[in-house]
């Protein structure tokens, strides 16, 4: 940074957020849980609700803000997007989107959280065509320019920051908030790349750094946005699978600790999860829709 760059890093106090009492409690309460047959159904079901929630945002003020997330559990959810009817209904020109997370590699790279969006819900080399959404309306992490300026992670996590407080309306306690925030569950309970113990869970700043996990692969460094704005927007949980059980059974046990299992602060009231039965095999009967 030269003396005549302002300080945007993720610890600036225009860049981070307050406790705030109009928040929802994470890890307070139930989350509504349906369980659908298997992955299919529970992808259809998340690509309905995710084209409902936004067209209701962009008749609400003219603009959907989507935080989705990386992984496997959004492509299945892409190509339905992408695809009749639901590609037609939505006014992608007034969508934009948004990643929780990802990994500190080139756009384009296998283990991007943007590749997927790119190749499915865009439709690159597909034969449907993909979503009609704008280039001006996806807001990747920029690491492509971090990494041409041989910039580090919490660099790249500030200047994506600063897009957030310049296009994401701010609610109380200056969080940025999201018409709707996509994420997955970790084999290890983690969340956006808020892993077990993570000093995320600690941080007021929207944004951060993470470094490259030893415990799960890829291991890769990451930048994440902070878990708390689970809170601040709607949040929708997909997965599925048996190796997902497991963690279910523990995120939905007796015990609340959210920094053994991250993905807990979305078990709260107002949270919407999504999973199919394999994956809901140890969630208790009473908690599951």
């Amino acid at each position: 940074m030269t003396e005549h760059e302002p300080d945007l890093s993720p610890t600036s106090e225009k860049l981070a957020g307050t406790t705030a009492v109009s928040l929802p409690a994470p890890n307070k309460g139930e989350p509504e849980v349906v369980v659908a047959a298997g992955p299919d159904e529970a992808a259809a079901e998340a690509a309905e609700r995710i084209a409902a929630a936004l067209m209701a945002a962009i008749e609400r003020r003219g603009r959907a803000d989507f935080c989705t997330t990386g992984g496997s559990t959004p492509i299945p959810i892409y190509r339905l997007l992408a695809q009749s009817p639901l590609v037609d209904t939505i006014p992608w020109q007034h969508v934009h989107i948004w990643w929780g997370d990802d990994r500190f590699v080139p756009r384009g790279h296998p283990e991007s959280n943007v590749t997927a969006l790119d190749d499915v819900l865009l439709g690159g080399g597909g034969s449907t065509g993909g979503a009609p959404l704008p280039s001006a309306n996806i807001h990747p992490f920029p690491t492509d320019r971090a990494l041409a300026e041989y910039r580090d992670t919490h660099w790249c996590a500030a200047r994506y920051a600063e897009e957030l407080g310049s296009q994401v309306p701010i609610v109380e306690g200056n969080w940025p908030a999201f018409d709707l925030i996509l994420v997955g569950v970790g084999d290890d309970g983690h969340v956006l790349s808020c892993f077990p113990n993570s000093p995320a869970l600690d941080s007021m700043a929207w944004t951060m750094g993470v470094p490259a996990p030893s415990q799960i692969g890829p291991h890769l460094p990451r930048m994440t946005v902070n878990p708390r704005l689970l809170e601040a927007a709607p949040v929708l949980v997909v997965t599925w699978g048996a190796s997902k059980a497991e963690a279910l059974g523990h995120v939905f046990g007796e015990t609340r600790d959210d920094r053994l299992w991250p993905v807990q602060r979305t078990r709260r009231t107002g949270g919407f999860w999504i999973v199919d039965e394999a994956a809901a095999a140890k969630i208790p009967a009473g908690l599951r829709g």
